[in-house]
């Protein structure tokens, strides 16, 4: 059985079908607008604070760990000067005395270090307990902003998911239905042209967003409806008003049911 063949006015009108409904697509997605991007930031932002959080906290128990190294040093140190201090009241010359006194000298002098080591590691504790306060202020705000825009997101996802998602399938169906030469060209002009309107009707004599007029003669064979016909400036397809408006009609209906 011979495929039936399909005329330019249903390519047109399964054209400009398309067009409509990917244009409704585009408008609920730029409802959606940056929301998406913004949401992702902030993950990413907070995931950021989080990660320097646990690093902060990493090096608070690192300094930790370096005071109790420093006090046990400090403790060794105090009890090798009384090791040595009893061995000098024993000692049978000058010589072990002089050397027992520099081995004391020695322990007091890794005590002064290994204080001095403390305090600059308490300092620091100090130091990133002020940028811990902070980070975690920053993360609170950046956090309770987050919730609110995914709020947001999914709100407008809540009402516009569902019909999104019809609309693309009908695309797609509506894509099978057109010669692949075609829909590829659709697709070219689409990404090329402001809004994505590759297929637009003729309004008060010029292409829909144009101001370059159309000569009367290519308005009759746009009306005519037996070729397709782009706009020379803006490489749009272009339908007559009729048809448009038969079309739209159509589609709100569709529309409606989604």
């Amino acid at each position: 059985m011979a495929k039936k063949e399909v005329t330019v006015e249903q390519k047109l009108r399964a054209l400009y079908d398309l067009q409509l409904i990917d244009s409704r697509v585009d408008e609920i997605r730029n409802v959606r607008g940056e929301l998406p991007l913004e949401v992702e930031d902030l993950e990413d932002e907070v995931a950021g604070l989080n990660k320097r959080l646990e690093k902060l906290n990493n090096d608070l128990d690192t300094i930790d760990e370096g005071i109790k190294t420093k006090k046990n040093l400090i403790e060794e140190a105090k009890a090798l000067i009384k090791k040595y201090g009893e061995q000098q009241k024993n000692v049978r010359n000058n010589r072990e005395y002089n050397s027992l006194s520099k081995e004391i000298e020695f322990q007091e002098l890794e005590i002064q270090l290994a204080e001095k080591h403390i305090k600059e590691h308490k300092v620091q504790i100090i130091q990133k307990n002020e940028i811990i306060d902070q980070t975690k202020g920053k993360l609170a705000e950046r956090n309770n902003h987050l919730s609110h825009k995914k709020g947001e997101l999914d709100a407008i996802l809540a009402e516009t998911e569902k019909e999104e998602q019809a609309l693309l399938s009908k695309s797609e169906d509506y894509q099978r239905e057109i010669e692949e030469r075609l829909v590829s060209a659709y697709k070219r002009i689409r990404e090329n042209v402001k809004n994505g309107l590759a297929v637009v009707a003729i309004e008060r004599g010029a292409s829909g967003g144009s101001f370059f007029t159309i000569p009367p003669q290519v308005q009759m064979e746009i009306a005519s409806r037996k070729k397709i016909i782009t706009d020379e400036h803006s490489g749009r397809i272009l339908v007559d008003q009729e048809l448009a408006r038969e079309e739209k009609e159509k589609m709100q209906a569709l529309f409606s049911k989604l």
